[in-house]
Order: structure tokens, then sequence, then C-alpha cells
């Protein structure tokens, strides 16, 4: 009689990854949500600021480090829901998928410090507010090359396609690996996958991953990052010009 357990576990491990897929992208969706808050956040504390309404201002950024805690959740949770479905291999006994789950996040938890005051977002709202009154001014506390540093950081790893060479904010269709998180333009990535020469090793030079096709997605999250990018990189080209009018000013 033939065993029945092989074809029941690959049934098993199959819905598990799906709905482990499914999870993980609610709950990008729901990250990408609280990015949209937190940036909302900050362009609401700049008119305050201008107003000169200090309280309201840091009503609004003591909102914003709650939201950053949020994400900061989301994300471990995030990660669990990726590496438990990852992860998670069959046998002949039943799984506590709960034991796993709650050690996984456990783990994490451990692995990560609370909310930094440098956090990106939290360093971008402070930034932003600085700017108001202070612009071209290092903020206490901070040197001048700090002021660079935060005004183009942002959360993308890398900004250009490494097979087209595009900078991201330029792609037609970017999407980003649910593995290793780097961007590409989607018709080349998707050829680079299928390609025998390639075998689907992600073309980032050192990066060990192998790439999946239905695992390099364009999540909720990118187009966000990548439309904040684009800001940042005018707000930078425009502050470039006015530092270039200040210096002819001073040289005449």
């Amino acid at each position: 009689m033939a065993s029945t357990s092989a074809p029941r576990n690959n049934a098993a491990y199959g819905r598990i990854t799906s709905a482990a897929s499914t999870l993980y992208s609610d709950n990008q969706t729901l990250i990408a949500e609280i990015r949209k808050a937190t940036i909302m956040t900050k362009e609401v504390a700049v008119d305050f600021e201008r107003d000169n309404k200090s309280e309201e201002v840091k009503e609004l950024e003591d909102g914003l480090l709650e939201l950053v805690k949020a994400s900061d959740e989301c994300t471990r949770l995030s990660n669990a829901i990726q590496s438990v479905g990852n992860e998670y291999q069959p046998g002949d006994g039943l799984t506590n998928f709960s034991k796993l789950f709650d050690d996984k996040i456990e783990r994490l938890k451990a692995d990560s410090s609370s909310v930094s005051q440098n956090h990106p977002w939290l360093r971008q709202f402070r930034e932003a507010i600085w700017n108001v009154h202070h612009a071209g001014q290092p903020m206490p506390g901070e040197e001048q090359e700090d002021i660079v540093m935060t005004s183009t950081e942002c959360n993308l790893l890398n900004t250009k396609c490494p097979l087209t060479g595009k900078p991201v904010t330029e792609l037609a269709e970017p999407v980003r690996s649910m593995d290793c998180k780097h961007i590409y333009e989607k018709k080349p990535i998707m050829q680079h996958i299928r390609s025998k020469v390639a075998q689907g090793r992600c073309p980032v030079a050192g990066c060990p991953k192998k790439l999946q096709a239905d695992r390099v997605v364009c999540d909720p999250l990118l187009l966000i990052e990548i439309d904040e990018l684009r800001s940042m990189s005018k707000q930078h080209a425009r502050d470039d010009v006015i530092e270039d009018f200040t210096q002819l000013d001073e040289e005449d």
C-alpha cells in the first residue's frame, strides 16, 4: 500500500507557506499606511511650526514616536511570519505553530532595542521642523556633515537597479525581493531569474540570495519609499541652488 504521508505533508507545507505569504503582505500594507501617517504628521507639524505653535508640534512629535513604535512592532511581526513560513518543515506529528511564532517574536524582540532617538523617521521629522526657521544650519549637537546625511537618508537598500543602472526613482516597474530587500526593474530581473547562467542569484555584488519570481514584488511600502527619496532628492537640489546663490552674494 502506497504511503500518503508525503502528499499530505506537501499539501500542508503549501498551505502554510501560502498563509504566511498572505499575512506578510497584509502586514506590509499596514506598515505602508503607518508610513503615510508619519509623512502627514510631519507636514502638519511643519505648518504648526511656521505659526510658532510649539505645543502642537511637541504633541505631534509624541504621536510620531508612537507610530514609529507601532511600525517596529509590525516589522517584527512581518519578520516572524516570514521566518515561520520559510522554516516550517512538515513532520508526522502536529506542529505547535503558536509556540513557533511566540518563540520567534521573543527572539526578534531580544535582538532589537527600544526606539532610537536616531530613528530615520524621527530624525526626518525633527529636521523638517528645524528647517522652518533655521534652513541650512546644523541642528543643536550636529555638525554640517550630519545635515547632509540626514537629508539624503532613506530606507532603500539600493538606489539604482543593478541590472539597468537606472536610479530607482526612474524605474517604470520597481520591484523588491522579499528576501534580500534589493530593488530592481521588473522585466530585466524576471529575465535574470529565468537565465540559466545567473541561476536566480541576486545581481547585486556580494549578495548571496537566490531569487524566486513570486518573491520579487512591488510591496506596498516600496512606492512610498521611492516617492520619499524622489522628494528628498528635489529638496537637496533646491538647497544646493540656494547655497550657490549665497556664495555668489558673499563673493560680490
